[in-house]
């Protein structure tokens, strides 16, 4: 059976309004990495860094999921073989436009973890400086998200359905951040076509077989279109 597997990032919800990274006006130009996206910045000032998350939380919780973000959930419903989608957004657009079972390997804005313990909940909208666990009751509560330095999560899982897809396709994606950026490889490794959708090019843009530029709003519904009329024809 063909499957499909479908990396996204910031790009396929920046017409959300969520900011993307490494444009001229994106996070990384008004925030260092070193201040609130790393284990040492928390021990440093973990005040800064829940106000970081803090304001992305409810940032994500005023966006809307666009067409693009709708259109890879109707390939999900309607494709006849298996659709794989893992996202490095830890915003819940994808589930929100109606995916399921997204593979979110850099953790969830809307997950609280134990750095103690390793406990995992639902975070309240604002999470305070100290807040304990409720496993542990050590106030050692962070947001559940991979910061710079750690390991993303279901790294195996991912690498096994790379190794089976049929297609590959990366949706608004820098290509500047490893592992993610590395999976084209991978899944051309398993002999699988691969398609690049952005607005523009990527930094690994050279290893697709296809690319597609463009506002992810357009591009993906029409790639889906073009995915699904395939298959039915």
């Amino acid at each position: 059976m063909e499957k499909i597997v479908i990396l996204t990032g910031a790009g396929i919800s920046a017409e959300s309004g969520l900011d993307t990274f490494r444009d001229e006006d994106g996070l990384w130009s008004r925030h260092r990495i070193e201040d609130v996206a790393t284990p040492e910045a928390f021990a440093r000032d973990p005040g800064l860094v829940q106000a970081f998350y803090n304001m992305r939380r409810r940032e994500a919780a005023k966006a809307r999921p666009n067409a693009a973000h709708e259109a890879l959930a109707r390939l999900m419903q309607a494709y006849q073989g298996d659709v794989v989608l893992v996202t490095q957004n830890v915003d819940d657009l994808h589930e929100r436009a109606g995916s399921q079972g997204v593979i979110h390997m850099h953790g969830h804005l809307r997950g609280a973890l134990c750095a103690a313990c390793g406990h995992r909940w639902l975070a309240p909208e604002e999470m305070a400086t100290g807040e304990a666990c409720p496993s542990c009751n050590q106030a050692t509560a962070r947001p559940d998200v991979v910061w710079f330095g750690e390991i993303p999560y279901q790294m195996d899982e991912i690498y096994d359905h790379l190794s089976e897809a049929t297609l590959f396709a990366a949706i608004g994606t820098s290509g500047q951040v490893y592992p993610a950026a590395g999976f084209v490889i991978e899944a051309k490794a398993a002999r699988a076509y691969t398609v690049e959708l952005n607005l523009e090019t990527s930094d690994v843009t050279s290893a697709f077989a296809e690319i597609r530029t463009g506002p992810a709003t357009q591009i993906v519904p029409a790639w889906v279109d073009d995915l699904l009329s395939d298959r039915t024809s």
